[in-house]
């Protein structure tokens, strides 16, 4: 199966640099995915399959340097990652927020150095601030601090916010976040201890 690696911070290691092609933020020509392809090698579960793009990613690779996506093509990317998301089916989208702070600080997962068989995190302070006491973030996202309390806690938002992790791209068509849960980098109950770090008033997210 074909993952996008979303470990930003962690950075650093060459083996790296196939899977950011298949996230779409590198390799964003034919030049630099045949470099890619010419200087790495595979090594553990890093392999050079990370190069194959979906067809959004591919739409998405091409816009920085070729021809600006049309209304049309965004629209359809929109609607085929809505169709991708699949949402739970007992209808509960919130977990537990403790361990969705683990989840959030944990950045491991998909490197070459990563054991395959434990539970990736979803590295989100390398993006995003989320509560008020973390000292190291990063800024490529909006803050996320006060999400519940400034949005609530209704049904729908519970629901957006899901859908919002597991495919960003059927909201905001390129979006740099990882497709978290279209691409199997978290499963459905991570997702759910997500949103309920973003969405529990006990969250620390929600703490003034």
């Amino acid at each position: 199966m074909n993952r996008a690696f979303t470990l930003a911070g962690l950075i650093g290691a060459a083996i790296m640099l196939p899977a950011l092609a298949s996230a779409g933020l590198a390799g964003t020509n034919d030049g630099a995915a045949a470099v890619l392809q010419q200087s790495f090698t595979a090594k553990g579960q890093a392999g050079m399959d990370r190069l194959d793009q979906d067809d959004v990613q591919r739409l998405c690779s091409r816009a920085p340097d070729g021809p600006a996506l049309s209304e049309k093509e965004y629209a359809e990317i929109m609607a085929s990652e809505e169709a991708s998301i699949r949402y739970p089916a007992d209808g509960q989208y919130l977990g537990d927020w403790r361990a969705g702070e683990k989840i959030a600080q944990n950045g491991k997962g998909f490197q070459s150095s990563d054991d395959p068989t434990q539970s990736s995190g979803g590295n989100c302070y390398a993006c995003h601030q989320l509560a008020k006491g973390e000292v190291a973030y990063g800024t490529i996202g909006p803050s996320l601090y006060l999400y519940g309390k400034l949005r609530g806690n209704d049904a729908e938002t519970q629901r957006y916010t899901y859908a919002k992790i597991y495919n960003s791209n059927a909201f905001l068509p390129c979006s740099s976040m990882p497709r978290f849960g279209h691409k199997g980098i978290l499963d459905e109950q991570q997702i759910k201890d997500v949103v309920a770090l973003l969405l529990d008033p006990q969250s620390p997210v929600n703490a003034e």
